[in-house]
């Protein structure tokens, strides 16, 4: 039993259960005190003021830039683009590289499992341009069959994937698959807003092209993102939002762009929640990748053997925990999720309920009622707090009239 739930201010003296880890995680005193230390002594607008206080906001920001090329394994800090959260990371990428790039009756491949924040971009781009989305079906554990990539082909110019499902877990191998897209004249875009809290990334291994992230999945802030992209993409493509600080010089009539990765980050920055970030991330580093692994193997196992047990229960997703990557999606028999949720609630268990934002997934897998409850856990989750909920799961269908 680990005692860094200590480190949580929100559960001091509550006795929550908290496993919807994968919607957002919980803040460490130390990422909280990283942003209240940048507006107590450091509040300026970076990059623009030349007295102590904007060059040190200046200094903070570009070292939390730092700090992510370093996480992510990037070449170049100027090849990580601050943004809001993922979805503004992977609209960056459609409209500013998709527009640019796809043209009528070229092809766009995504997963059948993608988030709708790397469908609906796409959807986008293929709407706009006249061309043809492509999607890779998946098994039932959320694996992709190897037959399934022969869709990318020499008309294929993007391929949109997630390092690892919202909903069944399932890591991909990105190396394998950027290979394939790579041999077919295409880029791949890989959504890592579940893996990048969970396991090491390394974008030049896997040679991606784009990678984005969310800080607030990481233990970070909520309202900072990362986009990664190689640095010749960046070059030739035309900025997502223009106003002031992404600009070199402006005239009656025009303008030039600054340079990387400045000309994507229009207006005031989010340097509090670049702060926050950078000790969301050395907090993850201090903890290491092998113990979040080994606890999240060890929480998964302990939730579905003790999940097996209860009758009426379907789990969805690989039979082995380590595939699941601390996510259990699951429904019980008659039940909405969404009541489930509701009853779980009434004992201050937080678990997610509905479509998790992957309803052609849903349609695809035919989840009853095209929903499932999702308990997520983290590191600092414990096997107590997973004995607790599963004890109460046994009464939920009772509670809400099914019986036992």
């Amino acid at each position: 039993m680990n005692d860094y739930i200590k480190d949580f201010p929100i559960f001091n003296d509550r006795k929550y259960i908290y496993f919807d880890n994968a919607a957002t995680t919980q803040r460490p005193r130390q990422v909280l005190s990283a942003m209240q230390r940048f507006y107590e002594t450091e509040n300026a607008n970076p990059l623009r003021g030349m007295y102590k206080w904007s060059t040190d906001a200046t200094k903070e920001y570009e070292g939390a830039r730092e700090a992510v090329a370093r996480y992510i394994n990037a070449e170049k800090s100027s090849e990580i683009v601050f943004t809001r959260n993922a979805t503004e990371s992977l609209n960056l990428v459609a409209y500013s590289y998709g527009l640019s790039n796809v043209n009528k009756d070229d092809e766009i491949v995504i997963c059948i499992s993608e988030h709708h924040s790397n469908i609906l971009p796409w959807q986008m781009v293929a709407r706009q341009k006249g061309a043809k989305l492509i999607y890779l079906e998946c098994e039932k554990d959320g694996s992709i069959n190897e037959s399934e990539f022969e869709k990318i082909g020499p008309k294929t110019k993007i391929v949109a994937i997630a390092q690892l499902s919202n909903v069944l877990g399932q890591p991909k191998d990105i190396k394998k698959i950027a290979k394939i897209c790579h041999d077919a004249g295409a880029v791949i875009v890989v959504d890592g807003a579940q893996s990048a809290p969970h396991m090491k990334v390394d974008v030049r291994n896997m040679d991606a092209d784009f990678f984005a992230f969310s800080g607030h999945k990481l233990m970070g802030p909520m309202g900072i993102g990362v986009l990664y992209a190689k640095e010749e993409l960046l070059e030739a493509m035309p900025p997502f939002l223009s106003g002031g600080e992404m600009i070199e010089y402006v005239s009656r009539e025009d303008a030039t762009y600054a340079e990387l990765p400045h000309k994507f980050e229009a207006g005031t920055v989010n340097a509090a929640g670049a702060a926050g970030l950078k000790a969301a991330i050395d907090y993850i580093q201090n903890i290491g990748f092998e113990y979040i692994g080994e606890r999240e193997r060890t929480l998964t196992k302990l939730l579905m053997d003790e999940m097996k047990k209860i009758p009426h229960i379907e789990i969805y997703g690989s039979e082995d925990p380590e595939k699941h990557c601390g996510i259990v999606t699951f429904n019980l028999e008659g039940c909405h999720p969404h009541d489930v949720a509701t009853i779980l609630d009434a004992d201050n268990i937080c678990i997610r309920a509905g479509h998790h934002c992957a309803q052609p997934l849903m349609k695809y897998m035919a989840f009853p009622m095209n929903a499932t409850c999702r308990a997520s856990m983290y590191f600092y989750n414990t096997e107590d707090e997973v004995l607790r909920f599963a004890d109460k799961l046994k009464n939920v269908r009772g509670e809400l009239g099914y019986g036992s």
